[in-house]
């Protein structure tokens, strides 16, 4: 098709174009020179973008190796955790967790609605011999756009005065919606590169502080790879990577980590907020027609990175389908909403709306999505644009 493609998925997410060119060059000097310099110029950066003033290691890998490298570092064979869970991806942590021989209690609340803190804390307050060593929790789940309250659970922790370290997942939520990590209490967090970072995948941080650092300290072994130490603080350039560099990932991360530092953080955090807004103003108005449902009822627990959809009689993945063919509009598949062989299973959908986007890039997947689901001759209420585009001219 004439014109650029839209890749309106939860992430990998649109990569800027500065990225990409600060990363279309030559392969690098790996042991002297200004790669070295520029690699240490990133921490101050990254420890912005999570506000923190602590610790960060970065590892070549997806979210899944910072979840085990996280996990590496704090827990052993036979330790237990928690992990209350609101989508696919906390299970994951958790099954990751099981693969290293943990113990697992898990806490389901379905795909819907976030962590309830009264069971939450139910939970915690019933192992009273402190045999959970940490609660692996999911800021935002991006399959249902589930978004938790990490600092109510850390107000959990502290009134029950319970040692266990508080892990959070923001892979998906880093850079889109708030997030402070010293303010709310995180001992350990991890991310991604490839959505709000702006940068294509390939990258991923574990973000610690001195309690967990300590807890590190009585692990009896730590993998040397995983190891958090030498990369946080590091000797030499190799120890960043325990290897080889990711050389032209360092370039662009520089680049996206300009341009979140240019536009502020707090302004960041605005301009996803005020996008999603008006991604659900439009989706509140098409449901009117009775076939198009949002995943979580109440914006107050939706993430600003991901929405989560739902359109009846499998016509999610027929708007899909028309929209990548006749528009390059693609969308995000649904990703663990049902079972494979569940007739649902094309009902769901999701859109990513994280990192590189603006208004008129919503506006533009939100016109899309208008006339795919006029093409498929879905029930919609009328003025679904009008109202996005009311909640974007108020700012």
């Amino acid at each position: 098709m004439p014109g650029r493609d839209y890749l309106a998925i939860p992430g990998p997410s649109v990569m800027p174009d500065a990225v990409l060119q600060a990363m279309h060059r030559g392969a690098p000097n790996i042991y002297a020179g200004a790669l070295i310099d520029m690699t240490a110029s990133l921490v101050p950066d990254l420890r912005t973008v999570a506000q923190t003033q602590h610790h960060v290691a970065m590892y070549i890998g997806n979210g899944h190796a910072a979840w085990e490298a996280a996990l590496s570092n704090v827990v052993s064979v036979g330790d237990t955790v928690l992990v209350p869970c609101t989508g696919r991806f906390g299970h994951g942590w958790a099954d990751m967790a099981q693969g290293l021989g943990v113990e697992t209690q898990v806490l389901d609340f379905g795909k819907n609605a976030p962590v309830d803190m009264g069971q939450f804390e139910e939970a915690l307050a019933a192992d009273t011999q402190h045999q959970i060593k940490a609660i692996l929790a999911v800021h935002v789940d991006t399959s249902s756009s589930v978004r938790n309250d990490i600092h109510a659970m850390r107000m959990v922790l502290d009134r029950l005065d319970h040692p266990a370290l508080l892990m959070a997942d923001c892979i998906a939520s880093l850079g889109c919606d708030r997030f402070d990590m010293d303010a709310w209490g995180v001992d350990v967090m991890v991310t991604g590169c490839q959505k709000g970072l702006m940068v294509p995948p390939g990258m991923s941080f574990v973000f610690f502080n001195d309690k967990a650092d300590a807890v590190r300290g009585q692990v009896q072994r730590v993998s040397r790879y995983w190891d958090w130490r030498p990369r946080a603080n590091p000797d030499e350039f190799y120890q960043y990577w325990n290897g080889t560099a990711p050389t032209h990932h360092l370039y662009g991360l520089r680049v996206a980590l300009d341009m979140l530092m240019d536009e502020g953080m707090e302004a960041v955090w605005a301009r996803h907020a005020r996008l999603a807004r008006a991604i659900w103003a439009a989706c509140d108005v098409w449901a009117d027609g009775g076939a198009l449902a949002s995943n979580v009822a109440d914006p107050a627990n939706r993430s600003c990175a991901v929405t989560a959809l739902r359109l009846d009689q499998g016509r999610g993945a027929q708007l899909r389908g028309w929209l990548e063919s006749e528009l390059s509009l693609t969308l995000g598949i649904g990703l663990g909403m049902a079972e494979p062989g569940d007739p649902k299973r094309d009902d769901y959908f999701r859109l990513g709306h994280m990192g590189h986007v603006n208004g008129q890039m919503i506006m533009g997947l939100l016109g899309g999505m208008d006339a795919g689901l006029r093409h498929l001759d879905v029930p919609i209420g009328a003025g679904a644009l009008d109202a996005a585009a009311a909640v974007i001219a108020k700012s």
